[in-house]
């Protein structure tokens, strides 16, 4: 059964929280698909991916680029995973049809907005209801996050 975690942003936001998870995930040795909400977002998160350290960065693609099966992190607003992914992170509220198909997924939302607070919840009760086995982590004053649940 698919781990969910459900990563609740109070200090950092998305664009901050989403690389650190990213480079946790490449050092495991894992492939990582990002499930945005719209094709805009998938190019700000492409964008903002090559440029967000300046000591760094971390290799991914989209669809614009092609060549997913080399691409160790895949940026999409279709359900997909090209590359063999194990991870899987939700952004904007999107949800996946297809859980079976990672070993993980992280479900991050703004932990500030009651609008995405509430639908993290319904995602929440549908995924345990489906029997996955669900964490929920949350930001601690200085950004680290410290599992809840």
């Amino acid at each position: 059964m698919t781990e969910v975690r459900f990563y609740h942003l109070l200090r950092k936001p998305l664009e901050q929280a989403l690389p650190e998870l990213l480079e946790k995930t490449l050092e495991r040795g894992w492939r990582a698909v990002v499930l945005a909400g719209s094709r805009e977002r998938v190019e700000a998160m492409d964008q903002h991916l090559w440029t967000y350290d300046d000591r760094s960065f971390l290799p991914h693609g989209t669809a614009a680029q092609g060549d997913a099966e080399y691409q160790p992190v895949w940026l999409s607003d279709t359900e997909e995973n090209p590359n063999g992914a194990q991870v899987l992170f939700l952004i904007d509220g999107a949800e996946t049809g297809s859980p079976e198909l990672y070993e993980r997924i992280c479900d991050l939302f703004d932990g500030n907005d009651p609008e995405a607070v509430a639908a993290a919840r319904q995602r929440w009760k549908r995924l345990k209801d489906g029997g996955h086995a669900l964490s929920y982590w949350q930001q601690t004053d200085r950004g680290r996050w410290e599992q809840k649940a």
